[in-house]
């Protein structure tokens, strides 16, 4: 089982992490650091998140959940030191009490509606802020990098 399960997200400034469940993330700008961190480790999805790429994400494990599926039963089965969760807003809220970090990197863009980064959360998560990275230094984006408070 692993000990550092990281959810990874890119988001507007106003807390989304798409226009719409078919929203390809052509907007966001931190995906050659993204492949870099998730590279070499399991990667867990939902379905829907699936379904937009063209092919699973190479070099990584690439884990497909579903609704019915439990986040403990799926977590018990990685046998790596490392995993990440990348999507889409539905798994990032099953999985959020189960992460014991946060890779987000905010992007400077409003939608106004979309999908949101967690629906419906049971109960607030603390997070210490660890460092902020270059995601993008060309466009100036950041990631923030957080440590889960127990």
């Amino acid at each position: 089982m692993p000990s550092k399960i990281i959810l990874i997200a890119a988001i507007t400034a106003d807390g989304y992490i798409a226009k719409d469940d078919k929203d390809d993330m052509a907007w966001s700008l931190d995906k050659a650091l993204f492949k870099k961190q998730t590279s070499g480790y399991p990667i867990i999805m939902g379905s829907n998140t699936s379904r937009l790429l063209k092919a699973p994400l190479p070099d990584r494990e690439n884990i497909i959940v579903h609704r019915e599926d439990k986040p403990e039963n799926i977590i018990k089965k990685i046998k790596t030191e490392t995993c990440f969760v990348v999507g889409g807003g539905k798994t990032y809220t099953r999985f959020a009490p189960f992460c014991t970090h946060f890779y987000l990197s905010p992007h400077p863009l409003v939608f106004g509606s979309g999908i949101s980064l967690f629906k419906n959360l049971e109960k607030p998560i603390n997070l210490k802020l660890i460092k902020s990275i270059f995601a993008n230094k060309e466009k100036q984006i950041y990631q923030n990098q957080y440590e889960v408070i127990l």
